[in-house]
């Protein structure tokens, strides 16, 4: 169990002077280059309390949760390649703009993950989306391959990794060993995730120092149980069935 004292600072517009503006706790941050936690703003930690508190009801916490994994998504396709392309705008001027190279697809870890694909559809139209199912075996505690059903020239496309929570990381790690075998390049896999452990965070970002993991944050640490304290409890069933 980790037990760290919670980092904090104010949050608000950047022109208010720090004593008109809240305290919050924010993400602990992480030495590692591959790992990108998003900007700890006043509108992320809003929507953060929100799905935190075990007194929110469904539908708002589906709402916050989309409105979470929109901001996961564009930052994720921010770390896509581009290259140069110019264009002829309506009034007649070129304009030099760039543009994204190769294919992506969505692979979602299930069931949780798959609360994040209708974000990646939003923001690429006929996006391709992949599933593996990744449960835990109940006699060796230990993460589980079950189903995968993935596009086949999945090998050649850019792959956004969709899971909401990040604990040890078990499933996580194995998800991208089957990518891996497929012949992903780990370099060409971006890991979109909410809420992250710290012990989950750096075990993943040391086993692929090379897969790019976007988080909007990583919290204090996991309890005995291995659940992410503060955490947010179970995702899956919060956004599903609760």
């Amino acid at each position: 169990m980790t037990d760290n004292t919670a980092p904090s600072q104010s949050v608000g517009p950047e022109y208010l002077p720090i004593g008109r503006k809240p305290t919050a706790t924010v993400s602990t941050n992480l030495a590692h280059d591959n790992v990108t936690i998003l900007p700890q703003t006043s509108q992320l930690i809003a929507l953060l309390t929100m799905i935190r508190d075990k007194n929110t009801g469904r539908a708002d916490f589906i709402f916050h949760s989309n409105r979470i994994i929109r901001l996961l998504v564009e930052e994720g396709l921010n770390h896509l390649p581009v290259v140069e392309h110019t264009i002829t705008t309506p009034v007649g001027r070129t304009y030099s703009g760039v543009k994204f190279e190769g294919k992506i697809c969505g692979v979602s870890i299930m069931r949780a993950g798959e609360s994040m694909e209708q974000a990646l559809r939003e923001c690429c139209r006929s996006v391709r989306i992949g599933k593996i199912l990744i449960q835990r075996d109940e006699e060796t505690s230990k993460p589980k391959l079950y189903y995968d059903k993935l596009p086949e020239d999945i090998a050649e496309r850019w792959v956004l990794l969709l899971d909401p929570m990040l604990a040890t990381g078990g499933s996580a790690l194995m998800a991208v060993e089957v990518l891996k075998s497929r012949g992903v390049p780990e370099d060409h896999i971006l890991f979109l995730n909410l809420i992250a452990s710290p012990e989950g965070a750096k075990n993943f970002a040391e086993r692929f120092p090379k897969v790019r993991v976007v988080t909007a944050f990583v919290d204090m640490g996991l309890d005995e149980k291995n659940y992410i304290v503060p955490g947010l409890g179970d995702f899956g069933d919060r956004f599903y069935t609760m």
